[in-house]
């Protein structure tokens, strides 16, 4: 009882929706290249896939293969980069990989393009190689980034 209580004195809590205008009837996903100064070979393919699997999944869209399509998007990761994240008896003891990708939404409707940059942080244990801690996030890294990129285009966050 006292649970019913504590959740219904907080509140309802809802999540944004997604906010694709009705009269977009077709999305295409161009495939998201690799710029970035160092190239996962994995991440590109990945990326393209989840992102057009989420599309097809939570919109309600079709997924063309053709240019007429209402909404284009294309994009490519612009970043990969190890920074150290934390220090420890003044030794690095935690590394961060930051991934950004540039996308862009092209909306033959209004003939608008609409540009955004997208970018997420892994941390990991400076003990491991980044291939290592690649190894350990890759699934990790691939959710989050499209979940960033798909909310950036059709949420209002």
């Amino acid at each position: 009882m006292a649970t019913v209580l504590l959740f219904s004195a907080c509140g309802p809590y809802t999540f944004k929706d997604v906010s694709i205008p009705p009269e977009v009837k077709t999305i295409k996903v161009n495939f998201i290249e690799n710029r970035a100064p160092y190239k996962n070979p994995q991440l590109s393919p990945r990326l393209t896939d989840q992102l057009q699997q989420k599309i097809s999944n939570l919109t309600r869209r079709t997924l063309v293969t053709t240019d007429n399509a209402d909404y284009i998007i294309s994009g490519y990761i612009s970043s990969y980069n190890v920074s150290t994240a934390a220090i420890s008896s003044q030794q690095a003891s935690a590394n961060r990989l930051t991934v950004g990708v540039h996308m862009s939404l092209f909306s033959a409707l209004d003939n608008k393009t609409t540009e955004y940059d997208v970018s997420r942080d892994f941390d990991f244990s400076a003990g491991l190689t980044l291939s290592q801690a690649e190894a350990q996030l890759f699934d990790d890294i691939v959710k989050n980034v499209t979940d960033e990129i798909f909310n950036r285009l059709f949420s209002n966050w």
